[in-house]
């Protein structure tokens, strides 16, 4: 579940991600896109006093979103933290720069 909000310095992006542990959480900043993912893999496994399975289960996933935040953005302008299985990431909004127009001179 992902609940994006605006502020008034820019916008907030929280991102629930429970069972995923923050070593496998990325986050990539690439052409105008904050791109997040996050992988996970568990094996649970019970084993009989004479060592033979009673149960065992494996379970792995993957998930990833992005959002375009502009290419004047840069990854030092971004701040993440992951707590309790919820990812926040606080994005500042910035004036887009416009082209400026040069003209040349024709003799």
């Amino acid at each position: 579940q992902t609940d994006v909000k605006e502020t008034e310095t820019g916008y907030e992006v929280v991102i629930d991600l429970p069972g995923y542990s923050k070593e496998n959480v990325n986050a990539e900043l690439k052409d105008g896109y904050l791109i997040i993912s996050a992988t996970t893999s568990t094996n649970d496994e019970e084993k009989s006093e004479d060592g033979k399975y009673i149960r065992k289960e494996r379970y792995s996933g993957s998930c990833q979103r992005s959002f375009y935040v502009g290419e004047d953005i840069t990854e030092n302008d971004i701040h993440a933290k992951f707590e309790n299985g919820v990812l926040t990431i606080e994005v500042p909004k910035k004036e887009e720069t416009k082209p400026v127009e040069k003209y040349i001179a024709i003799e």
